[in-house]
């Protein structure tokens, strides 16, 4: 198939984009980024580059007619919905909806909003109990690839794509209007169901508005439990979440947003921080698994079972943060687990990212960030120590993509198995940070020290495939996160007596205690003045992204030769 030059045009890098720009390198295309920041920038960069076809996997804002007017240069919009469906709501609607099926649409930009002629679509079955972003990051974002691979394909062969016509019986999407909190409403009367429900539909953004504890915020992260008590009442805290009582039993409630005051900006913290005031004289319930390792509470954000002669615990923390508090309860977890008479300790994550590091919300939220950022990067390298120091063979299962400190508490095990198609982020550079978590270690460790500067030092996702030949990663097992999850078990219960697995078990004998601390006292010292001295602009960069700025342009990492324009700024 020929290479083509092709323009990834998107509001942000997010996971989608990483995919997108990841499965045309490795199909021998030359992709290139462009960041939608104003309407001229974005023109002039696309109409003097030479592209060949420009494809927005995540694109919030309307493509200029300049651009999807270009008859030699298709835009192709990758909207997350059925043929048909039409509307920026689209994900949220068809949680909502309870429907049981749904798809991703590939089509061209035309003057009316995803109306334009289809190039290809991918349909898939919906499960009950999703939330959006574990949806989008998951079977949406496996549909689009699909997608984009077919209309790369279809491009190359001179596809003309076909005319959206309603009159045709297969196209059963229509036109939906974008949600508003009026359509997300509920009442703590509702069923716990009904109500969760509800908050996945607006997982992710923009969460859905409620009152509790006398004030109004936007919620997220509802896990389901039995509890009953007068509705709307909170009931108990567990680690960060809050339990609110229902018509019917009670929901955990892990995350809020404070609805801002005109002028105002918030952001999502955990529950239990945000309600710190309201909640005296509120019972906490102060279960763990080293105080009750086996119970049968629903919610459990760090779980334990044992299989065999492997212990597997499992943390779940939403957007796969890491707080101060939060490294501390793993800690202690960790500890349990390992004092545990099992031969394989199995640490894997939950249902979204793997982990993607320190909690920059909690550490924006703190009085002094810098401080706080300080704590947590210790906690989190007191996780790692855990892992280094284990008696186990420590086998890591990456659920999920990982980011900065989460790929690198990841390489703190011995084997690493990775769920396919994962995205890793093994890079601090761009946000300002030298990075600790015992990398300079585990990193040289795995891949060898070119590829490790290599990798620290570009700033690129790398996709689980290129992770696997650079030793990053031991086996890439099922992309479904179910078959992923036996995959795991039955892997880890074998890799004691696995030839493969003979020369890391042979290393595990090595005593590198005193080389593994001088690392850590390295990178705390480099990431001192990162954090507390704001050496390269963190607090400005974490600031950011916890606000959620727009970028003002892209990235030059992102942007291939080809596309390169003279004489222009771009940002870093």
């Amino acid at each position: 198939m020929r290479s083509l030059k092709i323009i990834l045009l998107a509001s942000a890098f997010n996971g989608l984009t990483q995919r997108a720009w990841l499965e045309l390198h490795e199909a021998g295309h030359a992709p290139s980024v462009v960041l939608f920041t104003d309407e001229n920038a974005v023109c002039e960069q696309i109409e003097h580059s030479g592209a060949d076809l420009v494809i927005c996997p995540f694109l919030k804002d309307r493509v200029p007619q300049q651009l999807w007017s270009n008859p030699r240069r298709p835009v192709v919009i990758i909207h997350p919905g059925i043929v048909g469906d039409r509307g920026a709501s689209a994900l949220d609607w068809a949680i909502s909806n309870e429907l049981q099926r749904w798809g991703v649409t590939a089509l061209q930009a035309v003057e009316e909003m995803d109306a334009g002629p289809v190039w290809a679509t991918c349909e898939f079955n919906l499960p009950p109990g999703l939330r959006k972003s574990e949806l989008y990051n998951g079977r949406v974002s496996d549909a689009a690839i699909r997608c984009i691979r077919e209309v790369v394909e279809k491009f190359n062969a001179g596809f003309t794509p076909e005319p959206l016509d309603y009159h045709q019986p297969h196209v059963i999407g229509r036109l939906q209007p974008n949600m508003k909190q009026a359509d997300r409403a509920f009442s703590w009367h509702d069923c716990s169901r009904f109500i969760k429900r509800r908050i996945d539909a607006a997982d992710g953004q923009p969460g859905v508005l409620a009152s509790l504890a006398g004030a109004q915020y936007y919620l997220y992260d509802a896990h389901l439990d039995a509890r009953s008590g007068t509705p709307g009442q909170i009931l108990a805290v567990h680690d960060d979440a809050v339990l609110v009582a229902t018509g019917d039993h009670s929901l955990w409630i892990g995350a809020l947003r404070q609805k801002p005051q005109p002028g105002e900006e918030t952001f999502k913290r955990p529950a239990r921080h945000l309600l710190a005031q309201q909640l005296h004289g509120v019972p906490t319930l102060d279960w763990s698994i080293a105080t009750q390792p086996f119970n049968e509470e629903a919610y459990q954000p760090i779980r334990y079972r044992e299989s065999g002669h492997v212990g597997e615990l499992t943390f779940e923390f939403y957007n796969g943060a890491m707080s101060t508090e939060q490294c501390q309860r793993l800690v202690t977890a960790l500890r349990w687990a390992k004092a545990r008479e099992t031969q394989v300790l199995l640490i894997k994550g939950g249902r979204g990212s793997f982990s993607n590091g320190v909690h920059l919300n909690v550490i924006q939220a703190a009085e002094v960030p810098g401080l706080e950022a300080w704590a947590n990067i210790q906690a989190i390298d007191d996780v790692c120590e855990e892992l280094l120091s284990a008696r186990q063979l420590v086998v890591c299962g990456m659920t999920g993509s990982a980011g900065a400190g989460g790929v690198m508490l990841a390489l703190a095990a011995d084997i690493v198995f990775a769920r396919a198609e994962t995205v890793l982020n093994p890079h601090y550079k761009s946000m300002g940070l030298y990075g600790s978590e015992y990398w300079t270690y585990s990193l040289p460790r795995a891949v060898g020290p070119v590829i490790a500067e290599k990798l620290t030092e570009e700033c690129l996702p790398v996709s689980a495939k290129q992770a696997l030949q650079w030793g990053m990663v031991q086996e890439i097992g099922p992309r479904c996160p179910d078959e992923f999850g036996l995959w795991l078990l039955q892997r880890a219960n074998g890799v004691l007596t696995d030839p493969a697995y003979a020369p890391i078990r042979q290393r595990k004998t090595r005593d590198d205690r005193l080389l593994i601390a001088q690392c850590r006292e390295a990178e705390l010292a480099q990431m001192q003045l990162d954090m507390v001295q704001n050496r390269n602009q963190f607090a400005e960069k974490c600031r950011n992204f916890v606000y959620k700025r727009k970028a003002c342009g892209t990235p030059q990492r992102l942007i291939a030769d080809w596309a390169q324009l003279p004489e222009t700024e771009l940002s870093e």
